[in-house]
């Protein structure tokens, strides 16, 4: 079920290049449903891999380091086939992902995002130790750095963005205290209607009680006469202060 003549012309090109392959493994790589023969030549010419991929719409890998500042890499892998390990091997997307977790932890772990632009080929040397290539069908020999831009300011955009809610929030805490404080003053202003109302009944009742008290005898005609002329007497002085009382009841 394999392809013969694909098989026949890796085993020839292999001998060619002194690389060790026989035709069982040969045949198990490409009943695997690898290309045998496009191993063989990686193998040889060492092919070079875009890190990110653009065929998966991103052309740069952005991370941030410690200072805020956002840094937007590209790389690329230059890799070779690993005969021995093409069966079960993880492919080239898996070589990509590692990588561009291990540039993002490298930037991430910087400093300052300038510590980078003046010493790129830092990225590639810790992701290169990284032995990012374990458990994959191919072998790397380098990760060059191929471009480094700046782009925004994620730090200052973050802290903005949480003055911003901070803001929001202080403004909802001071509404709902000036909510409150308006409640209150409501709350106030309905008890003095009530005292007010207190008071007018209690006012009402002071011309019973002088009734009752000229029926027993507790409140002569000179009393009332002289209680009269001190009302009068204050109704006099707060017309005088502008305070507008209302005149004595009779």
């Amino acid at each position: 079920g394999g392809d013969v003549i694909r098989v026949s012309k890796a085993l020839v090109a292999a001998n060619k290049a002194n690389i060790p392959l026989n035709f069982q493994r040969a045949a198990a790589i490409d009943l695997a449903g690898r290309d045998v023969l496009d191993a063989v030549k990686t193998s040889v010419n060492p092919k070079v891999i875009d890190c990110p991929n653009p065929v998966g719409g991103k052309t740069t890998i952005s991370a941030v380091a410690k200072d805020g500042i956002q840094l937007q890499a590209k790389a690329r892998v230059t890799v070779r086939a690993n005969i021995e390990r093409l069966v079960g091997g993880a492919t080239e997307e898996t070589i990509i992902a590692r990588v561009g977790e291990g540039i993002v932890t490298t930037i991430g772990s910087a400093s300052s995002y300038k510590d980078v632009l003046e010493n790129p080929d830092k990225i590639s040397k810790t992701v290169l130790a990284k032995g990012l290539d374990a458990g994959t069908a191919f072998e790397i020999l380098s990760i060059d750095i191929a471009d480094v831009d700046v782009g925004e300011n994620v730090g200052a955009k973050l802290q903005a963005d949480q003055a911003e809610a901070d803001k929001r929030r202080f403004q909802a805490v001071a509404e709902q205290r000036r909510a409150a404080a308006l409640a209150r003053e409501a709350e106030m202003v309905a008890l003095v209607q009530e005292n007010r109302a207190q008071v007018v009944l209690a006012e009402a009742e002071i011309p019973k009680a002088m009734a009752e008290s000229f029926r027993q005898g507790h409140l002569g005609i000179m009393d009332y006469y002289r209680m009269r002329n001190v009302q009068a007497d204050t109704h006099m002085r707060e017309s005088i202060g502008g305070e507008g009382a209302r005149p004595p009841k009779e």
